[in-house]
């Protein structure tokens, strides 16, 4: 898949506010999963994959409820353009100047649980850290997440478990809503690219955390690696919502330390043998449980030192001069003071 993992970040100001910022959507076609190169286990689990269709179900429902709420033909002022598609009655897109994504106004996602610094922080709405996973900008953007989720989730649930993935997907999204919430005060964002990056973070460090037991192991890395660098540089692109990827990554990164480490392929051998009075090895490598022990630490601590920061009032970029550029490098072509 082409790679942007369109998570938009709609500017504020109603119906004639524009859509504002686009997270970049996860390419992964070029990177084959992990099974390919995994020394498998016959008495190994492999899953049927069903959460992940759930989720991609429930997106496109959550999508059309809120274009049924838009209802463009009556809200639709005219100052932008006519609805698109008008054919379709209430559910029609917004003019293509106002949202080119083809969807709602930023007004009806703001209404309905886009994240939003001032609602979460003044009037208390932190439930908006967790809505806003599950609201889209558009169908360009619908479907690029999805797509992305199909190509990234099924693998991984089928290895895993629906579990294990679903803690890191709504993790990871949570985590990239905060980091979001802590550096972006004037925009509202939307979509659910925090949680898709959460889970390239989860294949990344589950390849790092069972290293030995891959044979292609150098080759997935590296294709992986570009796979990441690839989509983190679209999110320096305006109206791209990076924070959230960057936040949703690095959750997912740690979680998949914590709940992704396989056994050791000899403690399989062994056990598979059943060898009266033979000590089996160690389930997990030395190295395994020190991951396990301080990325599970790194996220107690960085979730409650963003949460304190976040409902304090604090504006990440006072702590943080360059961070901006993180989410927009200003060239010729273009500037970020609506960043």
């Amino acid at each position: 898949m082409p790679g942007e993992d369109i998570e938009n970040r709609g500017g504020r100001g109603g119906r004639g506010g524009g859509t504002g910022e686009v997270k970049n959507r996860v390419n992964i076609r070029s990177y084959s999963a992990s099974s390919s190169s995994y020394l498998i286990d016959g008495s190994e689990t492999q899953w049927t994959s069903w959460l992940i269709p759930m989720f991609v179900v429930a997106n496109v429902a959550v999508f059309l409820v809120v274009m049924y709420v838009n209802n463009c033909p009556k809200s639709n002022l005219g100052f932008q353009g006519k609805c698109l598609v008008r054919f379709l009655g209430r559910f029609s897109f917004q003019p293509i100047k106002e949202n080119p994504l083809f969807g709602p106004s930023s007004e009806t996602l703001e209404k309905l649980g886009a994240l939003e610094w001032t609602r979460v922080v003044k009037r208390h709405q932190g439930w908006r850290l967790v809505t806003c996973i599950w609201l889209h900008a558009g169908v360009i953007h619908l479907v690029a997440n999805m797509l992305s989720l199909v190509f990234i989730g099924i693998r991984l649930e089928q290895q895993f478990g629906f579990v294990r993935v679903g803690i890191i997907f709504l993790l990871s999204g949570f985590g990239g809503s905060i980091l979001s919430s802590l550096f972006i005060r004037n925009n509202i964002s939307v979509g659910a690219s925090g949680a898709l990056f959460g889970l390239l973070g989860a294949m990344l460090s589950e390849l790092l955390t069972n290293w030995t037991i891959y044979t292609n192991k150098g080759a997935a890395l590296i294709t992986l690696l570009i796979v990441i660098v690839i989509n983190l540089g679209i999110g320096i692109l305006p109206h791209v919502d990076n924070y959230a990827h960057i936040g949703g990554f690095l959750t997912g990164f740690l979680l998949g330390f914590v709940l992704l480490p396989r056994p050791q392929f000899r403690w399989l051998e062994q056990r598979n043998l059943r060898a009266g009075g033979v000590r089996l090895e160690n389930k997990y490598r030395p190295y395994q449980y020190a991951l396990w022990v301080v990325s599970l630490a790194l996220l107690i601590v960085g979730f409650t030192v963003a949460l304190v920061m976040l409902f304090r009032g604090e504006n990440g970029n006072d702590h943080c001069h360059w961070c901006h550029y993180v989410t927009c490098v200003p060239t010729s072509r273009w500037n970020c003071d609506d960043n």
